[in-house]
Order: C-alpha cells, then structure tokens, then sequence
C-alpha cells in the first residue's frame, strides 16, 4: 500500500508530465519530486542551477523545469528549505547502474550524500502511466527522507546551536578574567607567535669578559680561577657544585652534571670500559686559583 508522501511524489510527477530520455532521468524526477512533495520549491534546474553563484544568488522566484535534463547524465536542482527559507542545491550524477545524489544547503559545512540503485526503482519502460515507471517508491522516499532531507534539516538545526555556542564562547572571552568567580584559562589579548624558532634560555656566565682585565698569570690577577665569572669555565667552576657566595649554580641540575647534558652512566654489561664507575665526575680538587693551563707551574716561577 502507498503512502501518502509517495502519493504526493506521483502526483508532482503526474502535472509536471516530464519528457523522459532514459532510467536515470526517471529516478532524477523521482528525487525533484520528493522535495516538492516535501514542501521545497523549485528556484532554478538545468544549467541555471550550475552557476556558481546558484546558493548565494537572492532570487527566490519559483521556476518551471524546462531544461532539467539538458545536460547528459547530470541534473542540478535549486529549492527553497521550507523550514528556514535557505537554499538548497542538489546535483545527481549517473553512474553505470547508480544515481549518485549530493544535496548541500547554504551555510552547511559539508553535502549530504545517497547512491540509488536504478534497477531497484525504476521499471524496463514501456509503461503506458507514469506510476507504471516506477517501483518501490515508497522504499525510494523513506531513503530520501533518511539520508537526504532528515539531514539536510539536522544540519540548520546543528549549525543554528553551533553558531550559539560560538557567541558563547565568544562573549566569555571578552571577559575579564579579573573579575569576581573567573579564573585565568587563557591568554588575554592577541597572541603572537614567534616567526623563527624560539632558543632556550642559556645560563649568564662570562660576565667579567664585559671588563678585560690582565691576562692569566698576569699581576693583579682577575681573581680565583672559576669564580670571577669569567667566560672560561673549568673543571672547579662553583657552578658545577651548586653555586658559592653571590653565585649561583646551575638550576635544576644534578652535581656535577650541566643542565640539558645527556649523561647516561651505563653501558653495554660486561663490556670492559664501560664501567659505572668509569662515568663519574672526579671530586673537586682543592682550590688555589690556579689556571689549568698553567698547572704544570705550581711552584709559582716566572712563566714568561
């Protein structure tokens, strides 16, 4: 038994009395007809419909369906949503044994999309009525309504509350995030993002190089070797022990070990050279202010 909307899809069929060139045109016309069954109308068919400006145009006059099938294996269909008065456009492709169909309304991100199988719907030819072309319609319409005009009214739905979430979104930004009950989740303000690649930052040493002073060696002397902040920086360096008086050492950094260093103290097992013990820092030799360079004059002669 049909129903009432695949009665409707007869009835459109029967006054618009369409000129059939072949299966595929019959089913495209089943499709047209299911949206103005459904209460869409018609805004612009055949090569008007393929314009690139068919959904932004504002011209909402109902057309006739002169050229609708003008173009070989292609239709292109142009309606009015009923619901929210946006435009519809919707192109069919035939393919081999199928009618593709993609119906895309005006502001949706992306097209619905259905693939008929010609064969299932559309009767051999020869029938006298046009209800004797078709088959199965009522299955056709349900199909249409699930997968093409269910979605295409889902899609306004979900694009009216995505739209509300965003000026939401939008109006709690522009908040103040001093203001009483607000917490600081985000940055105020514009952000701007480097153009170049960001280095990290490196630890201030080598600040006496600022002032030049005597050679090492040289009387008066800059002062104990490692701790004059010179930029040379040797193995008794306070640095590397956790800083001394008006210094401190590297942050974050285990005894011994530079910040950022890659210090893996194990190797292979049983493989002779890799010991542990092999990888620690010797302890601090005691001080004296001597330049290593210059160790081999520990007697404090004149080296020059």
């Amino acid at each position: 038994m049909e129903s009432e909307k695949s009665k409707a899809v007869i009835g459109v069929v029967r006054a618009s009395r369409p000129l059939f060139r072949s299966r595929h045109d019959r089913l495209a016309f089943a499709v047209h007809a299911t949206f103005l069954a459904s209460g869409y109308s018609l805004a612009a068919t055949g090569p008007a419909a393929y314009a690139a400006d068919a959904l932004s145009s504002s011209s909402t006059e109902e057309v006739g369906i002169e050229h609708w099938n003008e173009v070989d294996d292609e239709y292109a269909f142009v309606y009015i949503s009923p619901e929210d008065s946006k435009k519809v456009l919707v192109k069919c492709l035939a393919m081999d044994d199928k009618l593709v169909v993609d119906a895309l309304k005006d502001g949706a991100a992306e097209p619905v999309h259905l693939e008929i199988d010609v064969d299932e719907f559309i009767g051999e030819g020869g029938a006298a009525s046009y209800s004797g072309q078709f088959k199965n319609l009522d299955k056709l319409v349900k199909s249409l309504d699930t997968e093409i005009l269910s979605k295409l009214n889902g899609s306004s739905r979900l694009s009216s509350s995505a739209n509300d979430v965003g000026r939401e979104n939008s109006e709690r930004s522009r908040q103040r995030i001093d203001e009483p009950g607000l917490a600081a989740r985000e940055p105020w303000g514009p952000q701007v993002h480097p153009s170049r690649p960001l280095s990290p930052p490196v630890y201030p040493l080598g600040g006496n190089d600022f002032f030049p002073g005597p050679g090492a060696g040289m009387y008066p002397t800059r002062g104990g070797y490692g701790s004059s902040g010179s930029m040379l920086l040797g193995p008794n360096d306070p640095s590397w022990f956790g800083g001394d008086v008006g210094r401190p050492g590297f942050p974050g950094a285990q005894p011994g070990v530079p910040p950022g260093a890659r210090f893996d103290p194990y190797g292979p097992p049983g493989v002779p050279g890799f010991e542990p013990s092999r990888f620690v820092r010797n302890p601090r030799r005691p001080g004296g202010g001597t330049h290593p360079d210059l160790e081999h004059l520990r007697d404090g002669s004149d080296f020059i």
